[in-house]
């Protein structure tokens, strides 16, 4: 199944349960992903195999597979096998903290699929490790812990959804005090600036503002800094392009997320827009937490 002859593509979705690999699936089907869910692992080698040969629809192809799928253990070597060097063939893992699985699985008062009668938390961490692999091989990660649905539909839209850039870019600023984003490939640390918060007229102001931006952008380190950074994601995205990765996801932290990390995401991102072929989505995560 090889996009670059025939125009299909193929996806695999994979992740913790809770993550929101359901949601996911509605929202790829919306992108026009034709979605297999829940089918037995040993049928899907040969499906995917059927698939190939058919002149007809669907171009796009993505199958769920995770700890319930009948065969899992015994079949999902084989299929991973089928992704291996192939640019068409990617993997999508939903992820989210422990914290927020345990809350989900508690909302709707049902058992995680290898809890086996211990606790929740013990399943969770059965599954961690069962799927760690699959998790270091995936081409997107995306961790659904502080998403809304409409949040996750955007960041699926990225990688698949628009067919008109050849690379995707997100530029995400977090504060260091909520944790650090799991789904990232590159982490620029803005503590070095000095801090906007303990300016009393810039204080209750974001990096979205002129008047912060103004005070960030004047260090006089930072040119350089964001001439480095520019320039350093450039060679990581020929890196990518190679490889066959298409989206790269840069997080840029500061201590709460709300003027320094801000206000360089912004300006990074103004940076990065108008290479060829490459879209830039700017996310503030922790915007407006305080």
């Amino acid at each position: 199944m090889g996009v670059n002859d025939e125009g299909r593509e193929l996806l695999l979705i994979c992740g913790m349960s809770g993550a929101g690999k359901g949601t996911a699936s509605k929202v790829l089907e919306e992108f026009g992903w034709y979605v297999v869910d829940n089918l037995p692992l040993r049928f899907v080698g040969e499906l995917v195999d059927r698939l190939a040969e058919a002149r007809e629809e669907p171009r796009r192809f993505a199958i769920v597979a995770d700890v319930r799928s009948l065969g899992f253990d015994e079949h999902i070597g084989e299929l991973l096998g089928r992704f291996d060097g192939r640019p068409e063939a990617r993997i999508l893992f939903l992820d989210a903290s422990d914290e927020a699985l345990v809350k989900r699985f508690n909302n709707v008062r049902r058992s995680h699929p290898l809890q086996s009668g211990d606790g929740l938390i013990d399943g969770i961490q059965r599954e961690r490790k069962v799927l760690e692999g699959i998790r270091g091989r995936a081409d997107v990660v995306v961790d659904t812990t502080s998403l809304s649905v409409h949040d996750l539909r955007h960041r699926l839209e990225k990688p698949f959804g628009d067919l008109g850039f050849d690379f995707h870019l997100t530029v995400e600023s977090f504060g260091f005090k909520y944790g650090v984003p799991v789904d990232v490939d590159m982490l620029l640390d803005m503590r070095f600036l000095p801090n906007p918060h303990w300016i009393p007229e810039l204080q209750a102001h974001t990096g979205r503002e002129k008047p912060v931006q103004d005070y960030v952008l004047a260090d006089p380190s930072i040119e350089e800094y964001l001439r480095a950074a520019v320039s350093m994601i450039g060679l990581a995205m020929t890196g990518y392009r190679r490889e066959g990765k298409r989206y790269m996801t840069i997080a840029v932290g500061c201590t709460g997320g709300k003027h320094r990390s801000v206000a360089i995401s912004e300006s990074l991102a103004g940076r990065l827009t108008g290479l060829d072929s490459v879209d830039v989505h700017v996310r503030h995560r922790d915007l407006g937490r305080e």
